[in-house]
């Protein structure tokens, strides 16, 4: 720890991530985990620890109604391991500065971090907002029973959040922005006929029309930090053999969403560009995330020298739609998801050190 010096937390914050790596806790199915939480909760002097499916979460002691509340969230779900481990990926092994293990970056490093700041923050009397910790589950399939259900959960107890600090792996640089997502369902119908006698009308000449408009499509208003609305045609499905032609043709579009337009308006744009397709939308619920430059999270982490970015990954921030959040922790987007994902120590050593730093300069 050459930089920083070590925090008097880190060895505690370190046995506890490993006994979480320890502990396999893929999305919807993190019971487990969430027990190790309210139990290590509740053994450093956190009273009130609830549970809302395995959402584990507690409120700062002189919560007051009238200031505005802060929630530190990250999650404890992790993805499934990927074929490619060359070790246990549930066993925690701290190799050259490194401990590996599945959900050590991604996010058990911030979700440590933030509760170890939520423990040393939790009875200061001095900040001027309320502190709510939640870690919180089913983020990597943006599941019903994770943020979904919590919010509301909140918001039924007159707790919505003011502002809210991400725990994922961002270098601890703070992420100010990041896309939506909107997934259609195109179907083109056409008309079967013989190939031969050039019968019948081809669906799949229909969808290409269709798809090249897609391609080509813009909106009057661009986001000024996220850009224009970005659009691919990632699937498509035809035919039934060489020589009919296809009465109907399928294909997938993923249109990745700014704060230019809303979900809504931008599935309206969308649907009115294409002349021959129905497209249908999964879901408008991950919506995109920009907090102003000017807003006191982004304010507090630049006078600590962080440099804000727009995140290339979606989180549960996209879930938090008119709820100002920050994403920023330890560790690097680039390994999450990947085979021998490792935080290094020196990264959690860090972010102990940061989140408070950053927690106490917020200037309301």
């Amino acid at each position: 720890m050459d930089k920083i010096s070590r925090h008097p937390r880190l060895n505690e914050a370190i046995a506890h991530l490993s006994r979480l790596i320890a502990t396999p806790s893929p999305s919807r199915e993190e019971s487990q985990t969430a027990d190790i939480w309210q139990e290590w909760l509740t053994k450093n002097g956190v009273e009130n620890v609830e549970r809302l499916h395995n959402n584990v979460w507690a409120v700062a002691p002189g919560y007051n109604p009238s200031r505005p509340t802060l929630l530190l969230n990250s999650h404890h779900d992790t993805v499934r391991p990927a074929p490619s481990w060359t070790r246990d990926p549930f066993s925690p092994d701290i190799e050259e500065g490194k401990l590996f293990g599945l959900g050590s970056n991604d996010a058990g490093a911030s979700g440590v971090a933030l509760a170890s700041t939520f423990l040393e923050l939790k009875d200061n009397p001095d900040l001027p907002f309320n502190l709510i910790l939640a870690i919180t589950a089913a983020e990597e399939v943006m599941g019903e029973n994770g943020m979904r259900a919590f919010l509301p959960h909140l918001a039924e107890r007159g707790l919505t959040p003011d502002m809210v600090l991400v725990g994922e792996p961002t270098g601890m640089q703070p992420a100010v922005a990041e896309r939506g997502l909107l997934v259609f369902d195109g179907v083109t119908e056409g008309k079967s006929g013989h190939a031969a006698r050039n019968e019948g009308i081809n669906a799949i000449y229909r969808a290409i029309e269709d798809i090249a408009s897609l391609r080509n499509f813009k909106t009057p208003e661009v986001s000024e930090v996220l850009g224009p609305i970005k659009v691919s045609v990632t699937m498509i499905n035809a035919g039934t053999q060489h020589n009919v032609v296809p009465d109907k043709c399928t294909f997938v579009v993923d249109v990745r969403t700014t704060d230019a337009y809303s979900n809504e308006e931008t599935v309206k744009l969308i649907q009115d560009c294409v002349r021959w397709s129905v497209l249908t939308p999964r879901s408008t619920r991950v919506h995109a995330s920009v907090i102003p430059d000017s807003h006191p999270l982004v304010q507090s982490a630049k006078a600590l020298g962080r440099t804000p970015f727009v995140s290339p990954t979606t989180s549960d921030m996209a879930l938090m739609h008119g709820i100002h959040s920050l994403k920023m922790g330890p560790g690097e987007s680039s390994r999450s998801h990947t085979a021998d994902e490792f935080i290094r120590i020196d990264e959690l050593n860090d972010a102990l050190h940061l989140y408070p730093q950053l927690i106490k300069g917020i200037i309301l």
